[in-house]
């Protein structure tokens, strides 16, 4: 189905041109030592960057954008996670904080440039970095996707962030069609630091007056309201320490180690129900006493450790080993919705108030890269493995099987999934000269094999098998019931079904060629070749170019082409889960795409997703003061890998019967997709002389998400009866088109002086849209400004002192019930739209205490 396009990108260019000057914190290149050709160690003012497989490639010469966060920029926001770091210093970075979305709570993804949290390719140390095996499935941003968790990645182990703001499938392989970021690790062999960092939400829910009392009037229940509600919650303590040693003469190890320890934050409204039974046809008098703040939406509790190693080791004067290694587990609890003491989900006798079902999870994850890189002749190489491991075991606690009836259990163990990745990669590089050019050719080559593997293992079997108890755990006929719904409320196990280990393997090879044609042309072309033993091969390419106009400016443009491999867990999750439709809570299945209700739904099968880039840019650096670039993109996807919509209907619930669901889902290759838009990244230092320097930087994106086109209803399904009029239905479309914010900006200003460091920041988040089916619950969430302040003192050489509130003013995103015209029970029990770019939790305070020896 073709449909109309909106307007380019001419709505941008009065945006763009009006704030050209405004910027996103980069930091200048930093110090790092390089080998020279003859083995010897030097200092150089520049930084190998992702982007390149030139040596000595820096942020100021690349042919593309790329961003570098550097580790005071990380110290000065006081957050204590990688992605909400990010989402803090980035404008084309997306980090919306969502509740009550089963797995999601715990691994939350991210996006960059709008597109999808898998478009974005992660590396760690250059190397390819493991992905969750978590599948965000519910109405969330990064619905569909299962991505890297950042977050596993502690903040004090991170030395630099480099963002390459470009298409790089051809250099990096599948997944980088948004982009690459790459988290290069500590590597100091001497030195350290150890923090202890303490703050809390400190907030009044804005438009989200208090429950003062309740009464029964006249047989109705009567609730009084008063002024806003005040919140002191989300306590959370950081430790952290990092401390670098020397291995003999010419080796070093960095270890870092992280813990945090998150209390809940709740933002949920009261419960305005009826709660229990009816007594003698009279509300029962416990309506007064019931504690109508059942729901918890928010942060849910979380406890974190990890801890990472970073290693090298010269062997001989031309070849250093390496080693990086890292382990981590996270145990969060994240909750669902309310039963009520009168729900048909509720057994009485065991939850005579009703209970609210909680999801627990346990994710462990570990990786290990290890290799040995130098030169022999004219040829840097370097050969290395990686291998990465993310599980998540899931438990329901604070429920039951009400189709088990008095007897259930109140927690269950419901299954887990495992996610295991093995890459073994060759590079080699060298300069050529032709005589053809004005300097020589960089030729670099490599081939990559990587294995992955993705495992479901089933629940217990209670967290899954129905009963013969009916409806509330009443006792009905065992053979026509009618009976309870199966498995354990709110995230029934995984069935033996459901359960597998399923795998596959790639190869890959790639040439690179990187020359200046001229002193002011510089030239790079990359091509790619990769096999998949489970869908087949396909070829990408990319071709760069920079050109000096003179000392002061330069212009920069890039053409590539594409692809992202459907995930394993894309291609064999298979659940039932309780899934937020319209404000109505349904049981919904999602079916891997082979399964047979998928192929009974018309499910044609998953390819890889295809994409074509353009950017073209232009820099200006008149001083080592002020530097400023503007970049507009272009990225085109086809076949773009989706979860369909809830399908649901008389038709679809006669094919799920027998499985537990009424509504249907899987994944398929559904839409084309068009990005575009541009990013202008400015920075400014000013030494005062006599008042310390203060840096300025600021920057803008603003992007436009369309769906290009949408297929057709597959034949099985047309005309079957089924409630929606397509696979990707324009819920889902506009959570594509309009779900992400359409332009953002993020100013700061450091200011340096003698014992004291002060950063100030603040960021425009634009207009987001949280869709829905029913015109009269569609929100459009206003664009708000967020305000950060952080403040440091060094109280001696070795002791610093920081105290910072992140949202110091603040600021909520307009109330769900002042935004949408149909206001229903749930739009006032959840406050807050999930897709608020910048979450719902309030103002945040925290001090931090730091020894650095």
């Amino acid at each position: 189905m073709q449909i109309d396009q909106k307007p380019g990108l001419g709505r941008f260019n009065t945006l763009a041109l009006a704030i050209m000057a405004v910027m996103l914190p980069i930091q200048g290149a930093v110090a790092q030592e390089s080998a020279s050709a003859d083995g010897a160690q030097e200092d150089v003012e520049r930084i190998n960057v992702v982007g390149s497989r030139r040596a000595g490639r820096t942020v100021s010469d690349s042919p593309v954008p790329i961003d570098i966060i550097d580790e005071d920029s990380i110290k000065a926001t006081g957050l204590t996670e990688t992605n909400m770091i990010l989402n803090t210093l980035l404008p084309s970075f997306n980090f919306p904080q969502p509740s009550i979305t089963d797995g999601t709570d715990h691994v939350r993804p991210a996006q960059l440039r709008g597109l999808a949290p898998d478009h974005t390719l992660v590396l760690v140390n250059g190397k390819r970095r493991h992905t969750s095996a978590l599948l965000n499935l519910n109405g969330s941003m990064g619905r569909g996707s299962s991505a890297v968790d950042l977050n596993t990645i502690p903040a004090n182990a991170i030395k630099r962030i480099e963002v390459l703001r470009d298409g790089a499938a051809a250099q990096y392989g599948s997944d980088a069609i948004a982009g690459v970021i790459n988290i290069v690790l500590k590597d100091s062999p001497e030195g350290g630091e150890v923090s202890v960092t303490y703050g809390a939400n400190v907030t009044t829910m804005d438009g989200v007056p208090n429950l003062d009392s309740v009464s029964i009037e006249n047989g109705s229940l009567s609730l009084q309201t008063g002024s806003d509600r005040e919140v002191t919650d989300g306590q959370t303590l950081t430790l952290r320490g990092n401390m670098g040693f020397e291995l003999g003469t010419d080796g070093f190890i960095h270890v870092a180690a992280e813990y945090r320890d998150r209390g809940e934050a709740n933002r949920a409204d009261y419960d305005p129900r009826q709660n229990y039974p009816l007594v003698n046809g009279e509300l029962d008098p416990r309506e007064v006493t019931f504690d109508r703040y059942n729901h918890v939406f928010g942060n849910g509790a979380v406890t974190d450790f990890s801890v990472f190693a970073n290693a090298g080791k010269y062997l001989t004067d031309s070849a250093e080993l390496y080693v990086t290694a890292s382990a981590g587990n996270r145990n969060s609890v994240g909750a669902g919705f309310y039963r009520r003491a009168n729900d048909s989900r509720n057994v009485l006798s065991i939850y005579p108030d009703g209970f609210l079902p909680r999801i627990k999870t346990d994710i462990k994850d570990m990786s290990l890269i290890a290799g040995v890189r130098g030169y022999q002749g004219d040829w840097n190489y370097d050969v290395s493995v990686t291998h990465g491991q993310n599980d998540l075991d899931y438990s329901v606690i604070n429920t039951l099987n009400v189709s088990l009836g008095p007897s259930s259990q109140t927690q269950f163990d419901a299954g887990g999934l495992e996610y295991g990745q093995t890459v073994f990669n060759v590079d080699a590089s060298r300069f050529v000269d032709t005589d053809l050019f004005y300097s020589e050719v960089n030729v670099a080559v490599g081939a990559e094999y990587r294995r992955e593997t993705y495992d479901i293992t089933a629940g217990e079997p209670n967290s899954y098998i129905q009963g013969t108890f009916g409806p509330g755990g009443v006792v009905t006929d065992p053979v026509d019931g009618p009976f309870g719904a199966a498995g354990s409320q709110v995230f029934p196990g995984f069935t033996p079904e459901s359960a597998g280990s399923n795998s596959r393997h790639n190869y890959s090879f790639y040439v690179d060629l990187d020359t200046n044609i001229t002193e002011d042309w510089n030239a790079a072309v990359a091509v790619r070749f990769e096999d998949y033993s489970d869908f087949g091969s396909t070829v990408n390419w990319k071709m760069s170019h920079r050109y000096e106009l003179n000392q002061d400016w330069a212009l920069r443009g890039s053409i590539s082409t594409g692809f992202r491999a459907p995930s394993l867990q894309q291609q064999n999750f298979t659940s039932i889960a309780t899934v937020f439709v319209d404000s109505v809570p349904t049981e919904t299945g999602t079916f891997a795409p082979s399964s047979d209700v998928a192929l009974a739904l018309g499910s044609p099968g998953l390819d890889a997703e295809e994409s074509t880039n353009f950017s073209a840019g232009i820099t200006y650096s008149p001083s080592a003061n002020f530097n400023l670039s503007v970049d507009f993109y272009r990225i085109d996807i086809d076949d773009r890998i989706v979860l369909s919509n809830n399908l649901s209907g008389p038709a679809i619930e006669t094919l799920l019967a027998g499985t537990g669901a009424v509504s249907g889902r899987f994944f398929l290759n559904a839409i084309d997709s068009r990005t575009q838009g541009v990013d202008v990244v400015t920075t400014y230092t000013y030494d005062t002389d006599s008042y310390g320097t203060l840096l300025f930087n600021a920057g803008l994106n603003i992007n436009d998400n369309e769906v290009t086109d949408i297929i057709a209803p597959p034949a099985v399904l047309q005309g079957a009866g089924f409630d929606q009029d397509n696979l990707f239905s324009d819920v889902e479309l506009r959570r594509f088109e309009t779900g992400t914010p359409s332009d953002k900006i993020n100013l700061g200003v450091t200011w340096n002086y003698d014992i004291y460091n002060a950063t100030l920041r603040t960021t425009r988040y634009g207009e987001v849209e949280d869709p829905s089916s029913i015109a009269a619950r569609n929100e459009i969430i206003p664009s708000e400004w967020v305000t950060d302040l952080d403040v440091n003192i060094a109280v001696t050489d070795n002791i610093n002192v920081a105290v910072g509130a992140n949202n110091i003013f603040d600021v909520y995103p307009r109330a769900t019930r002042y935004n949408i015209e149909d206001v229903t029970t749930f739009a006032n029990i959840f406050p807050y739209s999930g897709f608020s770019a910048f979450g719902f939790t309030g103002r945040y305070l925290y001090g931090k205490v730091s020894y650095r020896f």
